[in-house]
């Protein structure tokens, strides 16, 4: 991890959430971290905390949390208002990497806001090489949440 500001809101690399609002405070963390053309691969089991977590990135840039649900219908939202736009997309449906490019993938990824990506890892080979890949896991009745390469 080469970022400082990013190292100390995740020691170790990870962060232990116990609470949805600890994973909604660690988002909020990191989105002060986060500058235009940021990418987040969102990987982990289902109710491992990845749309909870996006909460928290809208609350901290301005958005208003409570539009925030899940895309795996819609595929893709898109949030306004903040200090930055924040898009949230979910490839859990996706079959192929060529169902990508009709959605605009290439172009929301080149945009000027946070990109927020739920089973990002699915088509890794498709992300820039700036993605930072943040893996969820149930730990307990609590969340893990690892900035992993």
């Amino acid at each position: 991890m080469a970022n400082p500001q990013i190292e100390k809101t995740f020691p170790r690399g990870e962060r232990l959430c116990a609470t949805e609002e600890d994973t909604q405070q660690a988002a909020h963390d990191l989105a002060a971290c986060l500058g235009t053309h940021a990418i987040l691969s969102l990987e982990g089991p289902m109710g491992a905390g990845k749309t909870c977590f996006v909460k928290g990135l809208a609350k901290a840039l301005g958005c208003d949390p409570r539009e925030v649900s899940s895309p795996t219908f819609t595929l893709i939202h898109e949030y306004h208002g903040g200090r930055l736009p924040l898009v949230h997309m979910d490839l859990y449906r996706i079959e192929s990497s060529a169902d990508l490019a009709p959605l605009g993938f290439d172009d929301y990824l080149a945009g000027e806001g946070i990109v927020a990506i739920e089973w990002g890892g699915k088509f890794a080979e498709e992300l820039p090489p700036h993605t930072l890949r943040l893996v969820f896991s149930i730990e307990g009745s609590g969340r893990l949440i690892q900035i992993q390469p």
